[in-house]
């Protein structure tokens, strides 16, 4: 006979597991919105991989000079931080992330596909005055001593329409 208690505490945690990343989800968009960067870099993991070589191509189609996208495939926390914190300095942003599709591999580990769109305002003197996107995010979270963390992503653009 399955012991109720034991599948009904694994049910608790898995189910705590997927709120907390949701939530981690939740303040990574609202953390670059608002160039928050400390508190945005402390979301991943020390070694966290962001692959944003899909990104250089959506800009470059907008006619931004993206320079070598395989230079877009970012490794550490402290690099993803400055990378991302360089791009979007003096920019506005507003990120939307919406029906996560989340899976808890098990204790340690979650995957997720975000739907997102963004809208993005350049400061005068840039080549174009913005864009508003949407695509998909791809992401592993880690469940560390310091709580769950984003592990890895890779945003897949779907669409991006000059504005």
């Amino acid at each position: 006979m399955p012991d109720i208690l034991t599948s009904s505490s694994a049910a608790v945690d898995r189910a705590n597991a997927l709120e907390s990343v949701a939530i981690l989800k939740a303040r990574y968009f609202r953390f670059m919105d608002l160039k928050q960067w400390d508190l945005w870099q402390d979301l991943f993991t020390d070694d966290a991989v962001m692959d944003m070589r899909g990104e250089a191509e959506a800009m470059s189609q907008l006619g931004l000079d993206v320079g070598d996208a395989s230079l877009w495939l970012l490794r550490s926390s402290a690099t993803l931080r400055g990378a991302v914190e360089a791009a979007l300095a003096g920019v506005v942003t507003v990120h939307h992330g919406h029906m996560a599709e989340l899976e808890h591999v098990n204790a340690g580990e979650v995957r997720g596909i975000w739907a997102m769109e963004d809208v993005i305002r350049y400061p005068p003197g840039r080549p174009i005055k913005g864009f508003h996107g949407y695509g998909h995010y791809h992401e592993t979270y880690v469940n560390t001593p310091r709580g769950w963390k984003i592990a890895s992503l890779e945003l897949r653009r779907l669409l991006v329409e000059k504005v």
